[in-house]
């Protein structure tokens, strides 16, 4: 049975990395699962988050997109938030709206960054990420996750849609998974929401 599942997104680099990452959980946490992840849909999350017309607009058709056996996962970054509360909250105005369908909210503490911060030494070498032991740290402390991978990119830039998406396929899912709270957030729902499917974790 294929599941189908419709991803809210915030970025541009996530728009191209999320799928990327998805698909590799998919094979990680449940490879008997057959999964499909349309392109997502992107949004501005101050608009979306604060303008319930966009809000109700862009679950309504993330529901549509899904049908009746897929789901619904949004993902933002919490920036200064508290992942948790704000979690609970989006997914408490999502449910007014789409009750029909199964919705999980997802938010990075504090960028999506961070997932690459917490899985870093997997990072090594790629696409000239230099990590080395002195820059080992708590992977969701950093308030600019960009900028502390910018600063370790030989290049001296990082380019969300290009290397976004190349650190989601190399970066190791166990270092990200031991690493990051939020990470680990994400592994849950997904365990949660393909049990119908699965029918076991």
């Amino acid at each position: 049975m294929m599941s189908r599942v419709v991803t809210i997104v915030e970025g541009h680099g996530e728009v191209a990395a999320f799928p990327v990452l998805l698909r590799r959980l998919c094979e990680w946490r449940t490879p008997n699962v057959q999964m499909h992840v349309p392109n997502p849909i992107r949004v501005r999350r101050d608009r979306f988050l604060n303008r319930e017309g966009e809000f109700k607009r862009h679950l309504l058709l993330a529901a549509q997109k899904c049908g009746d056996d897929g789901w619904v996962l949004v993902l933002l970054d919490a920036d200064d938030d508290c992942p948790a509360e704000l979690g609970e909250e989006i997914l408490r105005r999502a449910q007014r709206y789409v009750s029909h369908r199964r919705v999980s909210v997802v938010l990075a503490n504090r960028e999506y960054e961070s997932w690459f911060i917490a899985a870093a030494e997997s990072l090594q070498g790629c696409r000239g990420f230099v990590f080395g032991p002195s820059d080992a740290i708590d992977a969701e402390r950093p308030r600019d996750a960009k900028g502390w991978m910018r600063q370790r990119m030989v290049s001296g830039s990082y380019g969300e849609t290009t290397d976004q998406p190349a650190f989601s396929a190399r970066m190791d899912l166990q270092q990200a998974f031991s690493g990051s709270r939020s990470f680990r957030k994400l592994c849950g729902e997904w365990l949660k929401q393909m049990q119908p499917v699965n029918g076991s974790e």
